[in-house]
This record gives C-alpha cells, sequence and structure tokens, in this order.
C-alpha cells in the first residue's frame, strides 16, 4: 500500500486531479457514464413520446409530457448524480490511500448509505440555494401576477404605475441579486467538503456538515478557483458540443426534428461524462490536503503502516471525529 499524502498547494491539487483523472480515465468515466447514461434514456423516452403524441396531434398531451418528464428528469437526476458523486470521492479516497479501486466496489461501498448522502445533498442544496431560490421566486410571482393576460397591466389608466412598479421591482431585484449569489458562493464553499467527508468518514448529514465548516477553513479560496476552473471547462464544452444545435433550432423557431434532438442528447451524454467527475475529483483531494494540514493525517496513516496503530476500518474513520 502506498499513498502520498502530505501538504500541496492549489498547483499541485490541480495538477494530482488531472492524472488521476488521465490515469485512471475509464474508472472515473465509467462512473460518471451511469449518472449521464440515465439522463439519456430518460431524454430519448421524452423525445420518442413526444413524437408520437405529435403524430397523434395531441398538443396539450404533448405539453403535460414536457412538464412531467422535466420534474422526473430533474428527480432522477439528483439522484444519479448524487449516487456518482458518492461513488466518485469513495474511488478517489481508496486512490489517495494507495488502494485499489474498481466501478463495480466504488458504487457497492456506497449503496449501503446512498439515502444519507443524498440527505445530505439536500440539506446542502437548501442551505446553498435557498436564498436566491426565494428571490426568484418572489420576482417571477410579481411578474405572473401583474404581466399575465387579463391582469392590471395594459388596463386604461393603470398602466404607467404598474409599468413604474414593474421597473422598481425588477431594479430592487438586481440590488438583492448581488447579496444573494455572494451568499450563495460563501455557503457553497463552506459546505463543499461535506460529502467528502461524510463518505470516508462515516458521518451523518448534520456532522459532516460541520465537519466541513471546519476543514474548509483557510482553504475556500483555493475550493472557489477549483469551483471557478471546473465550471469554465463545463461552459468551454458545452459551447464547443451544443452551438451547433441550438443555432440550428434558432434557425428553425425553436424546432429542432426529433433525430437531431436525439443526437444533441448523444453528445450531451459524452459532455457529462467526460466533464462530471473533475470537480468531485477535486473536491476529494481538497479534504484530504485538509485532514494533513490541520490533523496530521499523514502521519497518522504512516504510523498505521507501521503497524502502531490499527487501520482504520471500511469507511475510513478518524481518532479527530470529536472535534468535527
Amino acid at each position: 500500500m502506498h499513498s502520498d499524502l502530505r501538504p500541496l498547494t492549489l498547483g499541485e491539487i490541480l495538477d494530482r486531479t488531472a492524472q488521476l483523472y488521465r490515469s485512471h480515465f475509464l474508472l472515473f468515466a465509467g462512473i460518471s457514464a451511469i449518472y449521464s447514461g440515465l439522463l439519456l434514456a430518460m431524454s430519448l423516452l421524452e423525445i420518442g413520446l413526444e413524437t408520437v403524441l405529435r403524430s397523434m396531434q395531441l398538443a396539450q398531451a404533448v405539453l403535460w409530457t414536457a412538464w412531467t418528464s422535466t420534474g422526473l428528469s430533474l428527480l432522477v437526476a439528483f439522484i444519479a448524480a448524487g449516487t456518482a458523486i458518492a461513488a466518485n470521492n469513495r474511488a478517489v479516497g481508496w486512490l489517495s490511500l494507495g488502494m485499489p479501486a474498481t466501478i463495480r466496489s466504488a458504487y457497492a461501498s456506497i449503496l449501503p448509505r446512498l439515502g444519507r448522502y443524498l440527505w445530505l445533498m439536500a440539506i446542502t442544496a437548501v442551505l446553498v440555494w435557498l436564498p436566491l431560490a426565494l428571490l426568484y421566486v418572489g420576482y417571477l410571482a410579481f411578474i405572473f401576477v401583474n404581466v399575465r393576460p387579463g391582469s392590471i397591466i395594459g388596463q386604461p389608466g393603470v398602466a404607467p404605475q404598474v409599468t413604474m412598479g414593474l421597473v422598481i421591482a425588477s431594479g430592487i431585484f438586481g440590488l438583492l441579486l448581488i447579496p444573494a449569489g455572494v451568499y450563495t458562493i460563501l455557503m457553497a464553499l463552506r459546505y463543499a467538503l461535506a460529502v467528502p467527508a461524510c463518505v470516508m468518514e462515516d458521518l451523518k448529514a448534520r456532522q459532516a456538515i460541520r465537519r466541513s465548516v471546519s476543514l474548509s477553513k483557510g482553504t475556500r479560496g483555493r475550493l472557489f478557483v477549483l469551483g471557478l476552473l471546473a465550471i469554465t471547462i463545463q461552459l468551454g464544452l458545452l459551447l464547443l458540443t451544443q452551438s451547433f444545435f441550438v443555432i440550428t433550432e434558432m434557425r428553425h423557431h425553436g424546432e429542432a426534428s426529433p433525430g437531431l434532438r436525439v443526437l444533441q442528447q448523444i453528445v450531451a451524454f459524452f459532455t457529462n461524462t467526460f466533464v462530471g467527475p473533475i470537480y468531485a475529483t477535486g473536491l476529494t483531494l481538497f479534504y484530504f490536503d485538509q485532514r494533513v494540514r490541520k490533523e496530521g493525517y499523514d502521519i497518522e496513516r504512516m504510523m498505521e503502516a507501521a503497524g502502531f496503530i490499527p487501520g482504520p476500518s471500511e469507511p475510513l474513520k478518524t481518532t479527530r471525529e470529536t472535534g468535527a
């Protein structure tokens, strides 16, 4: 068993993320492909069903199918993405500690506690996104009430006042958007290491959140750079792979043939498979780096290898959990 645990600079963490991804590409792509494949299957099913309904000229059924499939797709995406992230964390953890990892073993190890991981991700998502979501919902509700057909906008004698109210509401929304966005970023950095901690140390959701708050102190700026890099790569690939389809749909007034939509989803499958593991891999490396810096985890591992203290059981628990 060989591990290379030591304090790393930001550049070294990014380099190790890329090195792990390259040297174990099939492992990480295979873990991510299960998530991407489920999304692809849902999309192809939706396209096929809509095509059949359109051929039967059931316009209302097409609309309901679109709304229903969107809701189901979001649910499936959350469950599948959460499962893939936890499996990725497990695989990176094993590799970082010099242990073998496979797609099957990574998924098998996290499935017994999958509910815990998904619950943790749901809690952190609410904590991170709730203010921004409430802001958008409130603004859209205002627009719906005042701009929808039959509303007071457009009625004689009140349109100027309502239009001014809409302008004021838009201004307030824009001003509140900045602090809400800053809050979202800060909270995301605060809880960024919760899932790796939960997976590696077998912590419950609240314990993992407190653990992340503690571990992420002093490295949130570096976590921000990692997230910015991952977003840049993802947006770049999306722009490269999806621009043709977007331009084609714009030329056809938002309509695309079933064949073109199928091709678009297949391309999206490969994009999601390639990009998905990057951020989760980097976060797990940051988790280990913070444990080395704050807790001397590298020394602990060397003592385990020398037989001075018992090795970790599965999952990798720490003697310092009481400080989480």
